[in-house]
């Protein structure tokens, strides 16, 4: 198989893994703390990076660094990327959550002006601006229609954005192994510490499905849960691997579409899983989302040949 077809089957993969991990925690939110869900998820894909992963690559040496105050930072962007897109899909339509989410190649972009002082012509400024005019559209603000929640995505969009400027910065000499290794890391930490703040569940009686879903006590999994945990965990180190060789193997701008086909994944999922049907402006935002990240890829592929590795996305 060429470089670029492996590339392209490894994305597609992750896509479907990553898309199951969205289905799986909306529908464990109604019954768990996020922070546990989390907690469990990782312990999970943490053995499975040690038993699997590690000695496919480099052993133990994955938890080899140097650049461990940038592995704990990356992994703070990755955990709040993570908590408050999860937060929203608590609340909100998985469907709209995605595409607000994949707001952030415009945000990576536009950080990649603020923070490492690239140029960006006109034309990815209009992208940019075209992408957020699509989670207006999406978010409605002003009107009935216009959640709270919505905004949560969009945050996690900003947090995965950090993550991706900072991947920039120290891809060059660590692996995707030992990034992965260290994100897990760093949210069995949170994950630890919430549930040691907050896990009797002294603040769980809230109205709001995402305020239940960060404060809500923790229990015992109900045996039934069980397989989705296991599914949820090993899923999800899974993605992170496929999609970090996928950006190995063949050149970004060629892997960096497959991504987008979490977004119609969503929309059938939404609607076969949780009986959510979006209406005619929610495609009309995901159309300028999509039609705005899509193009930012391929323009920053026609300027910069060479792209840098991308991180591993939730």
């Amino acid at each position: 198989m060429s470089p670029t077809k492996l590339g392209a089957v490894c994305a597609s993969v992750a896509v479907v893994f990553f898309s199951i991990n969205d289905v799986a925690i909306k529908f464990l939110s109604d019954g768990y703390a996020l922070h546990q869900v989390v907690l469990i998820r990782s312990l999970i894909a943490l053995l499975v990076i040690v038993v699997i992963i590690a000695p496919m690559t480099s052993g133990w040496g994955i938890a080899r660094t140097k650049k461990l105050k940038m592995h704990m930072l990356r992994g703070l962007c990755v955990v709040f990327a993570n908590m408050t897109f999860f937060l929203g899909l608590a609340a909100m339509p998985l469907a709209d959550a995605v595409a607000i989410f994949f707001i952030s190649p415009l945000v990576i972009t536009l950080f990649s002006v603020v923070f490492l002082g690239e140029v960006v012509g006109p034309r990815r400024w209009a992208a940019i601006a075209v992408g957020f005019i699509g989670v207006l559209v999406m978010m409605r603000p002003g009107t009935a229609a216009f959640q709270v929640a919505s905004l949560l995505p969009l945050v996690a969009a900003f947090c995965y954005a950090g993550l991706h400027t900072l991947t920039r910065r120290i891809g060059g000499t660590e692996s995707a192994a030992t990034m992965a290794f260290y994100i897990q890391i760093v949210f069995i930490i949170v994950g630890l510490l919430f549930g040691f703040l907050v896990g009797d569940g002294r603040f769980g009686d809230q109205s709001d499905p995402s305020l239940a879903f960060l404060f809500r006590a923790w229990g015992w999994p109900d045996p039934a849960d069980y397989l989705i945990f296991l599914i949820v965990g090993a899923g999800i180190a899974a993605a992170g691997y496929l999609i970090s060789q996928a950006y190995r193997v063949a050149e970004a701008s060629y892997v960096a579409p497959f991504e987008y086909l979490a977004l119609p994944m969503s929309v059938v999922w939404g609607m076969v899983v949780f009986g959510e049907y979006p209406g005619g402006w929610d495609y009309v935002g995901m159309g300028l989302i999509l039609g705005a990240g899509l193009f930012t890829i391929w323009r920053d592929a026609q300027a910069k040949p060479v792209t840098l590795q991308r991180p591993l996305r939730r």
